[in-house]
C-alpha cells in the first residue's frame, strides 16, 4: 500500500478507502482534503500531536463520525471493529456477560484464540463480577478482550496499551502479530507506546497539520525518514530535526536488540547521525549529581512495608547512588508506588529503615496531578509569573516560559487557567513546576499518560542533559530503556537487578507465571491466571529463589538468585563453514545494495505515473512488490546468516 496526502493507490486486495475527507470545528479545521487507503495485510500505525485528529480519524474510517465532506467506502463484506478510548459495556452486566454474551460455555472455551485473549488480559477478575464494580483500568482490559474475541477484517485500537503492565502489552503484541495469516486482515493502531509501534506497524502514518503523512516501516524507521526529510528542510524543522536526532542517537547506541538488521541499514543511520553528540555525558553528568548531592542519597537497609497483615514488600536493601538513572518494573499491584513513597519519605517502613541524605531533594511527579490542585483557577501566565527560578539546559539559562515552549507549550496556551488544559498540557506543567523546584532527586510514577509520542521525546530531551538521581515506574518499555541505564523489578515484595534489562524481567515474570497455580474465580477452560494484574499475595506463592533481592544499587548486585539458566550455547562455525558463511553474507550485502535502489527507482517510477493510468499503476506495482518481497527475503537470510556466524 501507498499513502499520500493527496491520493491513494491500491495493492493487493482493497478493504476501505476514503476520499478528500474534511472535519472542521468551530475554532479549527482538523482535516482537510486527506484521500488514504487500507487493504489487506496492512499494519498501520498512527503517530502525532495530542489534538491533531488520529482519534477522529479512527472515528470516521469506522464511520462513526460523519466527515464535513468527502466519503469512506469499504467493501460490503468487510466488518470494522474498533477500541474506542470510552467503552460501550453493559454496567450491569458481569464480566464474562460482557466479553463471550450468551454463548455456551463449551462453545466460547473449545476456541483457542478466546482463551488466549481471556488469559492474557483479564485472568486476574473474577469472571461474575458486575462491570459497574470494575475500576477504570479493569474496565478498559475488558473492553479489549470484548473486541478481541470477535472477528474482524479491520481492527482499529485506540491507546490500547492504557492501563497495561509490560508483560500485557508484550503479549497484546504477540496477540496481534499472530492474528491473521501474513497478508490477511488489517490493523489500525493509536498509540503513545514506541516499542508496541516498532512490534506490530510495519506503516506509520504521521497526522499533522490537517494531514496524514505515511513511512514505511514501524516508529524506528518513521524516526530516520522523517529526520532524513526534516535535513531538507532543515530551516523550517531545526527545532524537530534535533530532538529526533537524538532518538537516532539512542536508537544507534541503544538496545542490542536494535541492532539486529542488516549492515546497509546501520552504515546509513550512522551516516545520518555521525555528527550527533552522546545523548548524555555520563562522566559530567556524575560529577555534576555529586557535587549536588554528596555522596549519600536515600539508603534503604532491610525495609518492608504492611499493610492490613499482607506483606507488600520485604528485606529491601538499596544503596541509591548519586546520578543514578535507574527503572522499575513489576506487575500491577506489586509494590512499585510504595517503593517510591519509601523512597520519597511519604511511606514509612513497619521494618527495616530508609535514611535520607542531608542534601537530598526529593520532588515526585506522580499520576494524579496533585502540584496542580491548588491553582487550578489561575491562568497558565500568572503561575508562571510567580516563578523566580531559571533552569540551565546544556549550558543555557531558560525562563520558565522558554521551558515550557521546549516542553511542546504554545504561547497562545498561556491565557488558559490551569484547570482548562488537557491531559497532556497539565503534564506538561506539573513537569516544569517540579523542575523549577530544583529537586536533585526526581520520581517519575507512569510519566507517559496523557503524553503524546512528541512530547515523550521533548521529555526525554530533557532528562538526558539533567544531572540529579532519577527513578522511573513506568510501563512504557521505550521510555525506560531511553532514559535510564539500569533496571530493577520487583517480585512477590522483593527488589531484584535486571543485568539483561526488561528482556530478562519478561523472561522472569514468564517463569513465575507458568509456574503459578490456577486462580480460583478464573472463567472455567481458561488457562491459569497471569502474575500480570495479580497481588503481592499472589506473587509470594512463587519460589523463593525466584526473586533473590537486589542490593547496592550496582550492576553486580542483582547477580545471585538468577532463575533463568542461560540458553546452551550455539555451536560456532570453524574452518571452512565459517569461511563460505561470510563469503554468503558478504554477497547477500551486494544484492541487497542493488536491490535497495531497484525499489528506490521503482518508488520514483510509482510517484510519477498518472493516477488515471491504472494499467501502468497495477504493472509498477507488482513490480515494487516483487522487489520488497526479494529483498526481505535476503534480509531474513542475511539475519540467519548473521546469527550462525556470531554462535
Amino acid at each position: 500500500m501507498h499513502v499520500t496526502p493527496v491520493s491513494f493507490i491500491t495493492i493487493m486486495a482493497h478493504l476501505l478507502g476514503a476520499e478528500n475527507l474534511k472535519l472542521e470545528y468551530p475554532t479549527r479545521v482538523v482535516f482537510d482534503g486527506i484521500t488514504l487507503g487500507i487493504a489487506e495485510g496492512d499494519r498501520i500505525g498512527i503517530v502525532g500531536r495530542n489534538g491533531d485528529g488520529k482519534s477522529s480519524l479512527l472515528a470516521m474510517l469506522a464511520g462513526n463520525l460523519a466527515p464535513d465532506a468527502g466519503q469512506v467506502t469499504r467493501r460490503k463484506d468487510i466488518s470494522f471493529g474498533i477500541l474506542k478510548q470510552d467503552d460501550d459495556l453493559d454496567d450491569e452486566l458481569s464480566i464474562g456477560a460482557n466479553i463471550v454474551g450468551d454463548t455456551p460455555e463449551h462453545v466460547w472455551a473449545g476456541d483457542a484464540r478466546i482463551r488466549d485473549v481471556i488469559s492474557g488480559l483479564v485472568s486476574d477478575l473474577d469472571w461474575d463480577t458486575p462491570v459497574k464494580n470494575l475500576s477504570g483500568g479493569e474496565r478498559r482490559r475488558v473492553a479489549l478482550a470484548q473486541l478481541l474475541t470477535a472477528d474482524w477484517d479491520i481492527l482499529a485500537l485506540d491507546e490500547p496499551t492504557n492501563h497495561l503492565d509490560i508483560e500485557g502489552i508484550a503479549w497484546l503484541a504477540r496477540h496481534l502479530k499472530q492474528r491473521w495469516p501474513k497478508g490477511q486482515g488489517a490493523l489500525l493502531v493509536v498509540t503513545h507506546d514506541r516499542w508496541f509501534l516498532d512490534e506490530v506497524s510495519e506503516t506509520t502514518w504521521e497526522v499533522h497539520n490537517g494531514i496524514v503523512e505515511p513511512f514505511e516501516g514501524g516508529y524506528a524507521a518513521y524516526v530516520l525518514q522523517r529526520v532524513e526529510r526534516d535535513r531538507i528542510a532543515a530551516a523550517r524543522e531545526q527545532k524537530r530535526q534535533n530532538l529526533l536526532q537524538k532518538e537516532l542517537a539512542w536508537l544507534r547506541r541503544g538496545a542490542p536488540a536494535r541492532t539486529s538488521k542488516p549492515k546497509f541499514r546501520i552504515a546509513a543511520a550512522n551516516a545520518l547521525i555521525a555528527d550527533v553528540p552522546p545523548l548524555r555525558d555520563s562522566v559530567k553528568l556524575q560529577r555534576l549529581a555529586v557535587n549536588r548531592l554528596g555522596k549519600d542519597v536515600v539508603r534503604l537497609k532491610n525495609a518492608g512495608v504492611n499493610y492490613n497483615e499482607r506483606v507488600i514488600l520485604n528485606g529491601i536493601t538499596w544503596d541509591i547512588a548519586p546520578g543514578e538513572r535507574t527503572g522499575i518494573l513489576g506487575a500491577n499491584g506489586a509494590g512499585k508506588s510504595t517503593l517510591l513513597g519509601l523512597i520519597a519519605g511519604t511511606v514509612s517502613p513497619t521494618s527495616g529503615s530508609v535514611k535520607h541524605g542531608k542534601t537530598v531533594q526529593i520532588a515526585v511527579l506522580d499520576q494524579r496531578f496533585s502540584q496542580l490542585q491548588e491553582i487550578a483557577n489561575d491562568r497558565v501566565r500568572d503561575v508562571l509569573a510567580r516563578t523566580k527560578f531559571s533552569f540551565e539546559i546544556d549550558g543555557k539559562e531558560l525562563t520558565p516560559s522558554q521551558l515550557l515552549e521546549r516542553l511542546g507549550f504554545r504561547r497562545e496556551q498561556l491565557s488558559t487557567p490551569v484547570a482548562d488544559l488537557s491531559g497532556g498540557q497539565k503534564r506538561r506543567l506539573q513537569l516544569l513546576l517540579i523542575l523549577l523546584q530544583q529537586p536533585n532527586v526526581l520520581i517519575l510514577d507512569e510519566p507517559t499518560n496523557d503524553v503524546d509520542s512528541e512530547m515523550l521525546t521533548a521529555l526525554e530531551d530533557l532528562l538526558d542533559s539533567w544531572p540529579g538521581t532519577l527513578i522511573v515506574v513506568s510501563h512504557d518499555r521505550y521510555l525506560l530503556e531511553r532514559v535510564t541505564d539500569q533496571q530493577y523489578a520487583i517480585f512477590h515484595g522483593s527488589l531484584r537487578h535486571l543485568p539483561g534489562g526488561i528482556e530478562e524481567y519478561l523472561r522472569l515474570s514468564k517463569q513465575l507465571t507458568s509456574a503459578s497455580p490456577a486462580t480460583a474465580g478464573s472463567p472455567a477452560g481458561s488457562p491459569t491466571q497471569s502474575q500480570r494484574g495479580g497481588s503481592a499475595s499472589t506473587v509470594a506463592s512463587q519460589p523463593a529463589a525466584a526473586t533473590a533481592a537486589a542490593g547496592g544499587g550496582s550492576a553486580t548486585a542483582g547477580a545471585s538468585g538468577s532463575v533463568v539458566a542461560d540458553p546452551a550455547a550455539k555451536p560456532q562455525l570453524t574452518g571452512a563453514a565459517e569461511h563460505a558463511a561470510r563469503k554468503q553474507l558478504s554477497a547477500i550485502d551486494r544484492k541487497l545494495a542493488k536491490l535497495q535502489l531497484a525499489r528506490t527507482e521503482a518508488h520514483k517510477r510509482l510517484a510519477e505515473c498518472s493516477p488515471q493510468d491504472y494499467s501502468r499503476l497495477t504493472e509498477l506495482s507488482a513490480e515494487l512488490d516483487a522487489v520488497t518481497a526479494e529483498i526481505d527475503s535476503l534480509e531474513e537470510e542475511w539475519l540467519e546468516v548473521s546469527a550462525a556466524l556470531e554462535g
